[in-house]
């Protein structure tokens, strides 16, 4: 359905879980983290029942996350149920790749349509400290197995100063070697990425251009989403740039959120939306329900709040929102 600034919102990213079998130093603090209790996370049935109905309004695409959603119980079936929904075109799943190989084969057969893969660093021992004690060949593994069995694999990556700036080129290589996209994304001053400093995607372009010639893919550079993509002379992927701080992309936003708690978010960096999960444990009815998510839609704000000191936005950790 169309919001009031005309976007077509049509893309319900959902957090199953503030859990994470990893502690990345731009996403989570070192220490005291607290996890909210188990039972203020949807149900997976609540979550069912919420994408029903949002696809009723024109949501198509789905894409699970946490925190990381492969240590949630039951993540398979769930997908297995979204996809069977008549108007669910793809499901799509973002992990830190950890515990990717072990469940591929059964994402695969659930209807998992493809995968995103956090990964910062080629290094293992940069790997280790932007992850605080991740092991990277887990990852390559499972990014391996995934390209083996078909299955479209995007690589996102944030490059900071100071931990993984000269590894650019050994991503863009990636898209030279294999039917691989990698996509850079400016960190986002949320949480604990406040404390980092990133690369801007004209740096990146820049540094880029240096080694080899972009050439923007024009078929898909105008697609809804927030990543511009190009391709190297030698590229079998794609190259994208997310640019959240240096170059907003609020006016092609087609998206809204689903936090681990219920809460539907309009816009990531707003307070602004709704608690479902309190609606539904209150009885709410199917028409009710989808009366207030049509509501939310509709309202979505017109462009974050990165740039602002402004009361309205969300200062929770991004475990906390749903990356």
């Amino acid at each position: 359905m169309l919001d009031n600034c005309g976007r077509n919102i049509n893309y319900l990213r959902i957090s199953v879980t503030d859990r994470c079998n990893l502690r990345c130093i731009y996403c989570m603090p070192n220490k005291g983290i607290k996890f909210m209790p188990e039972s203020n996370l949807l149900k997976l049935d609540e979550i069912h029942r919420i994408v029903k109905l949002t696809s009723e309004l024109g949501i198509s695409k789905i894409r699970i996350t946490g925190g990381e959603p492969l240590v949630r119980e039951g993540i398979v079936d769930l997908i297995k149920d979204i996809k069977s929904l008549p108007n669910i075109n793809e499901v799509c799943i973002t992990t830190n790749g950890i515990l990717l190989a072990q469940h591929l084969t059964s994402l695969i057969k659930a209807g998992l349509d493809r995968v995103n893969i956090s990964l910062d660093t080629l290094k293992e021992d940069v790997y280790s400290n932007i992850t605080r004690g991740g092991d990277l060949k887990s990852v390559i593994n499972s990014l391996n197995f995934a390209v083996d069995n078909g299955l479209k694999v995007k690589i996102n990556t944030v490059i900071m100063e100071g931990f993984n700036s000269n590894e650019i080129m050994d991503f863009v290589a990636i898209t030279e070697n294999n039917p691989i996209d990698v996509r850079f994304i400016e960190l986002m001053p949320i949480g604990e990425g406040k404390n980092f400093k990133s690369i801007s995607t004209q740096q990146l372009k820049d540094i880029i251009s240096k080694n080899s010639s972009l050439t923007t893919c024009d078929s898909i550079t105008n697609h809804e989403g927030p990543a511009s993509y190009f391709k190297t002379e030698k590229g079998i992927g794609k190259i994208g740039f997310i640019s959240a701080m240096s170059h907003s992309f609020c006016e092609n936003c087609n998206r809204i959120r689903l936090t681990s708690e219920g809460f539907l978010k309009q816009c990531l960096h707003w307070n602004s939306g709704t608690d479902l999960r309190s609606l539904i444990r209150n009885d709410i009815t199917d028409a009710e329900l989808k009366e207030v998510i049509k509501r939310d839609i509709f309202n979505k704000p017109i462009r974050h709040k990165f740039n602002d000191n402004d009361n309205n936005s969300d200062n929770r950790l991004m475990y906390q929102i749903g990356g």
